[in-house]
């Protein structure tokens, strides 16, 4: 009888231990399980951030060739309709998430590029007046592409001859030059100094 009582407590003993045993593994697993949740919480919020920037970006530079085809057809009316849209396009840049870096890029940029943008769609019977602005746009456009990046591959294009032979640059999405500057006077005047890849 003794053995008995004695082999009972040692059994309940080990059911004890081994029931302890499963519940650390068991919170182990669950505290795991958390922090796995977090950190894809975390890298969806990084995916999310990533997508809306880069689709505020494609958007932009979507408005912004507009703007430079309408320049090369000499088409002040479409340049001024895709300025206007260019500058609703810079309203939707997500800037909630960007590095401490990105955004001050993107502050030391978007207040002159929007300006430069306005210039051309408030300026639709004057093509050489939108045609200096998009000069400039097209300097904050290069910037932006380079610290925001494209998903498409796009090309620096180079007039020499624009602006009394001082030159301009702008992006364009084929390496065919097509120049914004020039209109159809001029229209293949320049070179492709750089080709920016996704």
């Amino acid at each position: 009888m003794k053995n008995i009582i004695i082999s009972m407590a040692l059994i309940a003993i080990t059911a004890a231990s081994c029931n302890s045993g499963s519940d650390n593994t068991s919170d182990k697993s669950i505290k795991s399980n958390d922090t796995n949740q977090v950190n894809n919480s975390s890298a969806a919020t990084s995916n999310n951030t990533n997508t809306n920037v880069a689709g505020s970006m494609q958007e932009m530079v979507s408005q912004y060739l507009q703007i430079k085809n309408a320049l090369a057809n000499d088409n002040g009316n479409d340049a001024a309709t895709a300025g206007n849209a260019f500058v609703e396009s810079m309203g939707k840049m997500d800037k909630t998430n960007l590095s401490a870096d990105k955004k001050k890029i993107w502050n030391d940029i978007s207040d002159d590029a929007k300006e430069m943008a306005e210039h051309i769609g408030k300026n639709a019977g004057d093509i050489a007046h939108q045609r200096e602005h998009f000069d400039m746009l097209s300097k904050d456009m290069y910037d932006m592409v380079k610290a925001f990046g494209t998903t498409q591959t796009l090309y620096n294009d180079y007039c020499p001859m624009y602006n009394n032979k001082k030159g301009a640059t702008w992006l364009s999405e084929t390496k065919d030059i097509k120049n914004p500057y020039l209109g159809k006077k001029m229209p293949t005047c320049g070179e492709v100094k750089e080709e920016i890849k996704q």
